[in-house]
């Protein structure tokens, strides 16, 4: 017996949990309506998906519910007019909901504000004024370079607002990568702050945006709003940059809401792809907000006296979904911790928990195995009776990690509910709900208006238990529509298994349509639940003097997942050592940021390559992990 009991002897054995008869008793969706929204959706699904869009407000409704004409370009509620801020805080005020609290925010030192629906509100509206004072209008772009702060989510929410297109760029990305998304959209404003609190320092960012601004897209923008966090000495240009204080200081605190078409784009997300190049994944109002609210709130069965927490940072798809719109949308009350979970101890997410009473708690694998290394110690000098339910999310949890969090965070009653989707679906794909029999590791069965399969390379359906592609075989309504200004790389999804879109992801679906995620099948890592391609890291290691060629792939990594190992060959005149590791982990932090992880560094004199001249990752993976290499004969084509 170790640490956890039994485990060894129970991760052998194939597990099911069912719910506690109280949480189906009081669930919103009973087992027998989930049932009935199969049906309805299995047979009527642009039927289904209307009826959710009507539980929410709108300006004018659709001509029609899905216009699939230009396929793969769907575009869902055509001829609506809607602004996913009106339904996240105008409907809000005039209800009872308008004193209620919106968002709790807790400080890495301690920190902490509480804004109702109607003080959100009201300070949304003068951040939108204040952006349109700046010459903020209609389609023009904003990049938020912040980390969780209360004003991160207030310009999120007021450039969609006045109908502006933000993106948020997570604040661990270099200036280079900043460089290259703020260029990308051709941003006209920066928001972003002095500083902030990680593990008790404080993290500049102001200068990374300044640094950022040097060079070609410095023409683009002509603002930047600063918020004053710490308190530190920044140089400020005139007539560029602001403070947030000063500038929305006699702004009035009412503001039109921007009344948007349907397709109109609410915002970009930069993620990686199997090139060097970030793509802009673009969402828009109407179909992204019906997706997020339906699917929340059935997953997470969201109650009026819920405190809902998300640990994502607000720059990732999970950070607008789970922690802004999804939880804005349903009326509930948000939460956000701006530091490290493991200041000034390890157990600082579960003082947070006892503190403000959380309900639902819904993290990643990769935080979850970090906690684990602290045993239970932690856990036990809190009182975590007020949460609910508990929820996973980035990357596939495994068994150990699912039943360490129900049995040590959720007391053996907290239903862990593991949800698969992506920043392309903007909302949850598959998913539990508290209702379900749950497997240890396995994201149960699609939900409702979804329909998913595991398919070979040529589309044709796998037996139950083989591994093999997972797909989506239908649109819906939160889907990307489409990316930015390249057309071309949205149709990509779609033309990997014709008529079908392709997830990137190998998994398996067992006997009883239970699917079970295992991992990336493109060339992406999946580095704490961050995407980041081989092909960025292996450009950035290429802009360094001593590299001549590199290969990069993903290897297991015990707390994040998946981890980075890359095969160098350097430049005849270097000679690699100690000192040359060190320099190029350093260049990668610098290139990309602390998002890029690099477990390790091997040099080689030469990297296997097909007959055109591909490196083969593929090879290397193999070699480093000890498994067959397979038939390399005709391999002339392969990437």
């Amino acid at each position: 017996m170790d640490q956890f009991g039994t485990l060894d002897n129970l991760l052998q054995e194939e597990r099911v949990f069912r719910p506690l008869p109280q949480l189906v008793i009081e669930a919103n969706v009973n087992p027998q309506e989930l049932e009935a929204h199969r049906r309805m959706a299995g047979h009527d699904p642009l039927g289904y998906w209307e009826e959710a869009a009507d539980e929410l407000d709108w300006f004018k409704k659709w001509d029609q519910v899905l216009d699939d004409s230009d396929a793969p370009f769907y575009k869902w509620f055509p001829g609506s007019r809607c602004n996913i801020v009106y339904n996240c805080l105008d409907r809000h005020i005039e209800t009872y909901n308008k004193n209620k609290l919106a968002l709790i925010w807790e400080g890495e030192p301690g920190d902490s504000r509480k804004y109702t629906y109607f003080e959100l509100y009201r300070e949304v509206n003068r951040v939108a004024n204040a952006l349109r004072s700046l010459g903020i209008g209609k389609g023009d772009r904003i990049v938020i370079y912040m980390p969780p702060l209360p004003e991160t989510v207030i310009s999120m929410l007021a450039a969609a607002k006045i109908g502006a297109i933000h993106s948020v760029v997570f604040a661990g990305f270099s200036a280079k990568a900043l460089r290259q998304r703020i260029n990308d959209a051709q941003a006209k404003l920066v928001v972003t702050a002095d500083g902030f609190y990680r593990n008790g320092q404080i993290m500049p960012l102001k200068e990374t945006v300044d640094e950022a601004l040097v060079g070609a897209c410095a023409d683009c923008v002509d603002s930047m709003i600063v918020v004053r966090r710490c308190k530190v000495g920044v140089d400020m240009t005139d007539g560029r940059d602001f403070w947030y204080e000063d500038l929305i200081r006699n702004e009035r605190n009412i503001s039109p809401t921007e009344v948007m078409d349907a397709d109109d784009p609410l915002f970009l997300m930069y993620t990686s792809g199997t090139t060097g190049q970030p793509k802009g994944i673009v969402h828009s109002h109407a179909g992204y907000m019906v997706g997020v609210h339906r699917t929340l709130n059935h997953v997470f069965d969201i109650k009026p006296t819920d405190i809902f927490w998300c640990t994502a940072d607000p720059g990732w798809v999970t950070g607008h979904s789970a922690v802004v719109y999804g939880p804005l949308m349903a009326g509930t009350t948000t939460l956000m911790y701006e530091g490290h979970p493991n200041y000034p101890q390890a157990d600082r997410l579960w003082n947070i928990v006892a503190k403000y009473g959380v309900t639902i708690f819904y993290t990643a694998p990769t935080m979850i195995r970090m906690l684990m290394r602290f045993g239970i110690q932690y856990t036990r000098q809190h009182d975590l009776s007020s949460l609910r339910l508990l929820g996973s999310v980035g990357e596939p949890i495994s068994p150990e990690a699912w039943i360490w969090l129900y049995k040590n965070i959720g007391r053996n009653e907290c239903p862990v509910l593991d949800t698969w989707w992506q920043t392309e679906t903007g909302m949850f794909m598959i998913s539990p709900l508290p209702i379900s029999l749950l497997k240890p590791g396995s994201v149960t069965k699609t939900l409702p208006g979804v329909e998913a399969d595991i398919v070979d390379r040529d589309g044709n359906p796998v037996p139950a238990g083989k591994g093999g592609l997972l797909v989506l075989k239908r649109p819906w309504p939160a889907m990307m529509t489409g990316m930015w200004n390249d057309p071309d790389r949205y149709r990509e999804y779609w033309e990997k298994i014709p008529g079908m879109y392709f997830a990137g992801d190998v998994a398996r679906k067992d006997e009883d349509g239970y699917f079970w995620i295992q991992g990336r099948a493109d060339d992406v890592l999946n580095i704490a639940g961050h995407r980041i391609g081989t092909a960025e890291m292996e450009a950035a290691f290429g802009a360094h003097r001593a590299v001549h060629e590199c290969g990069v792939i993903g290897v297991p990594d015990t707390i994040k997942g998946e981890a980075a190992k890359a095969f160098i060959v350097v430049r005849p005149e270097v000679e690699p050592d100690d000192e040359l590791i060190k320099d190029l982990k350093r260049h990668i932090r610098n290139e990309l940021g602390p998002v890029a992880v690099i477990k390790s560094i091997e040099f080689r004199d030469n990297l296997p390559k097909t007959r055109s001249g591909k490196i083969m990752r593929r090879v290397l993976k193999a070699e480093e992990l000890g498994h067959e290499i397979g038939d390399l004969t005709g391999l002339e084509d392969e990437d």
